[in-house]
């Protein structure tokens, strides 16, 4: 099928108020994110069963007539594996694609497979083949080549095919609501956002260290996230975390200190060792005069609690439970990762799903009513938050 590329306000304005109309469309981006800590959104690809059309949102100065139609409840906007896509919607528009048919979600639910690609489910469920070899393009260089548009194109092409016939298969299952709640629940986690001075808990191996250690990572973790934020760079573009757990770890107080950590990027020492020395030097001196009670406690893990494994293990005859009474694979009910967050959510003070403001994965949405009476029977009442 032919498609066109949409560069101005009023192309744009014509394109989406015919997909207005229709029952359901179809979206993809392609962005760049290679040193940002943000996607670039390079291009969007609509198909609406009539016209499939790719538009340079970098060309277009009103997006407005694309986001009336984001924002359209009347209309299903289906994607595939939209994580990524999500984050490109927020970081471009502030707002995102209401409803959405995920269908690689619709897959794992009909036991087509955990984690469907795109090109997979073309070739089950329309037997055709499609060409992957421009996906390493540049999305925000112009002008893009035929090769890379068409490229594009077949990314939402026969996505619409896709979702009539993966709809009707979940909609006979009654489970039309999951796929819906669950990208409901993946907007709000993106949409969170990490509180700069808990940045430390995302840090690998953070448990290795002491008080004293830790409290320097918790310093360094905020400081590397917010001059991410500020500079849109990639974490590890700012300092590598490893870099930065070991100059927690040594208590390292010299930028000939941070030169000597094997692999450093030098660039990064010479733009940012004054600002990481400094920090160091004063979160030890501020350590030093805190009483001992109010110290940062060193992070647990879950292993080191005598009942984990015990726990885990009930919670996943619960989890599999569900699934057989459902008819699904368990990976759809909960994964080990799911069940570790609700764990750490009971017993830990401090987690990282409760200082964003989230609840549980499976205390939240569709899975809430499957899990509660069981988890509540097991683990007792939700803690205070």
């Amino acid at each position: 099928m032919q498609y066109q590329l949409i560069t101005t306000s009023e192309q744009l304005e014509k394109v989406c108020t015919a997909a207005q109309r229709q029952e359901a469309v179809a979206l993809d981006t392609e962005f760049v994110r290679t040193k940002t800590l943000t996607p670039h959104l390079g291009l969007i690809q609509l198909y609406d069963g009539h016209q499939l059309v790719l538009i340079d949102p970098l060309a277009i100065d009103n997006m407005s007539p694309f986001i009336d139609l984001m924002e359209n409840t009347e209309v299903v906007k289906v994607l595939h594996s939209c994580s990524e896509d999500i984050e490109a919607f927020l970081t471009a528009f502030d707002t995102v694609p209401t409803p959405v048919f995920d269908t690689q979600l619709a897959g794992s639910i009909l036991d087509m497979g955990p984690s469907l690609g795109y090109a997979k489910l073309v070739e089950l469920l329309c037997d055709i083949s499609l060409d992957k070899g421009e996906s390493r393009t540049d999305w925000l260089a112009r002008p893009l080549r035929e090769a890379q548009l068409s490229y594009a194109a077949n990314d939402v092409l026969y996505l619409l095919p896709c979702y009539q016939q993966l709809a009707s298969k979940v909609q006979e299952a009654g489970k039309v609501h999951w796929i819906y709640q669950e990208i409901a629940l993946l907007v709000d986690k993106k949409r969170a956002q990490m509180p700069e001075d808990f940045a430390y808990l995302s840090i690998k191996n953070n448990w290795r260290l002491n008080s004293e250690q830790l409290t320097v990572l918790q310093a360094l973790a905020a400081w590397r996230l917010n001059t991410a934020r500020k500079k849109d760079l990639a974490l590890n573009f700012v300092f590598k975390e490893g870099h930065l757990f070991e100059a927690a770890q040594r208590l390292i107080d010299s930028k000939s200190g941070l030169s000597r950590i094997n692999g450093v990027n030098h660039q990064s020492v010479r733009r940012y060792g004054d600002t990481i020395i400094t920090l160091i030097e004063e979160t030890r001196a501020r350590y030093a005069q805190t009483p001992e009670k109010l110290r940062l406690p060193v992070v647990l893990r879950l292993i080191d609690i005598a009942k984990y494994k015990k726990t885990l293990a009930e919670l996943k005859v619960i989890s599999d439970q569900i699934a057989k009474d459902n008819a699904v694979n368990s990976d759809v009910i909960a994964s080990k990762k799911q069940l570790n967050q609700l764990l750490k959510w009971y017993w830990f003070s401090v987690d990282e799903t409760r200082v964003q403001g989230l609840m549980p994965d499976v205390l939240s949405t569709w899975r809430e009513p499957l899990f509660r009476p069981h988890v509540t029977r097991l683990l007792g009442d939700a803690p205070a938050q």
